[in-house]
């Protein structure tokens, strides 16, 4: 691995010396991860839109009252989960607001009528929920936490997930992409992931790039997660995800990061922290272009649905699996599906509560990816 201060300068590689530090970040992967890319069959359950935060980038949220305002119902959960087993997903990726119980009595009396005070325990539920009635693995990305409600999710998740996106503090400022989003502060999100190490959860984060950031700042957050990985072992993924630009929000003018840029970030990312660390981008963030990525040091493709839409970027599909496919091993590289939670994690019983261990063993082989047997290529 390469210090901070390595990585400091490193992004900051002139074009003309791109290929050179793609090539130097592709051997480290190769070294830690060989020649498997792979990514998870999932359903995104858009659990609720409602959101206390308002980024500047954000086309997920709404207010209520709003088209496409809505909190999914108990029955609603079920009927996704179930048509997504049935096309052989093995995820369900619960995404939803922060807290809009503090910010939307509409929200909470909704939460009233199902019998719970707060989003975190509707999300329980749900995660219960959808164990109980389908073949599905949960995997949340709820937003800041506290002890108590990453320890009651442990129990019903196989993995959790959090974006730090950035450690800029500037960016909370007034007229700046986290503007009025006091959960994006990032002392509160470093503080979620580091609790999620104490108690041993499998943690997906990330950095997104494209937001008002410097390279610089892009480094510091990716050292700030290697740290906390070094401390408690228990990040399974870092995603470096590109801002797109949209029609309806605050930052439709901003400008995107270019596929260079997004490469350079990429290629970083593997040599600062590691060969043993899963580096993912969103195929679909990144058009026809995105097999070039495994020329970065990316090793997985992140979360791919037969069924949902990508709701954070509805306006970008993600790629057929049977093009996935191809496309990785054009590049020469072997497409494999894993679960939610990374193989190294689900065979280590310390990081999964022991009712999902008989589940979770089920569905792997002895290298802890998926067997071939429930692989599904399908042509969708």
């Amino acid at each position: 691995m390469i210090t901070h201060a390595e990585a400091r300068d490193l992004i900051e590689t002139p074009l003309d010396r791109l290929d050179d530090l793609l090539a130097r970040a592709a051997d480290v992967r190769d070294r830690g991860r060989g020649h498997i890319v792979t990514f998870s069959k999932k359903v995104f359950v858009p659990l609720t839109t409602l959101c206390r935060d308002y980024c500047g980038y954000c086309t997920f949220r709404r207010d209520p009252g709003e088209p496409g305002a809505h909190t999914m119902s108990p029955d609603e959960v079920v009927a996704l989960a179930q048509a997504g087993a049935r096309l052989g997903a093995k995820e369900a990726l619960f995404s939803l607001g922060d807290k809009p119980e503090a910010a939307f009595p509409e929200h909470r009396a909704f939460l009233g009528r199902h019998g719970h005070r707060t989003t975190l325990g509707y999300l329980r539920a749900m995660c219960e929920l959808t164990l109980r009635e389908s073949s599905l693995l949960p995997h949340a990305n709820p937003g800041v936490m506290g002890e108590r409600d990453l320890a009651r999710l442990r129990e019903v998740n196989v993995s959790m997930g959090l974006m730090l996106e950035t450690v800029a503090e500037r960016l909370s400022g007034p007229g700046f992409a986290h503007d009025c989003a006091p959960d994006k502060v990032p002392a509160r999100r470093l503080r979620t992931i580091a609790l999620a190490g104490k108690l041993a959860i499998p943690f997906t984060t990330g950095i997104l790039i494209g937001i008002g950031e410097t390279p610089a700042e892009r480094v510091d957050a990716l050292a700030a997660i290697r740290d906390l990985h070094e401390r408690y072992g228990h990040v399974q993924e870092v995603i470096v995800q590109n801002f797109r630009a949209k029609p309806r929000i605050p930052m439709r003018d901003a400008p995107e990061p270019s596929f260079a840029d997004l490469a350079r970030t990429v290629a970083v990312a593997r040599l600062l922290l590691g060969p043993d660390m899963n580096v993912q981008a969103p195929p679909n963030l990144s058009s026809r272009e995105y097999p070039d990525l495994l020329a970065a040091g990316l090793n997985d493709w992140g979360g791919i649905s037969p069924l949902t839409l990508d709701h954070i970027n509805p306006e970008k599909p993600w790629p057929q699996i049977a093009r996935l496919r191809d496309d990785t091993a054009k590049a020469g590289f072997t497409l494999r599906e894993r679960l939610a939670i990374y193989p190294e994690y689900a065979q280590r019983p310390e990081f999964l509560d022991e009712t999902l261990r008989p589940r979770v063993a089920a569905l792997v082989d002895a290298t802890g990816l998926v067997k071939e047997s429930h692989e599904y290529w399908r042509s969708w």
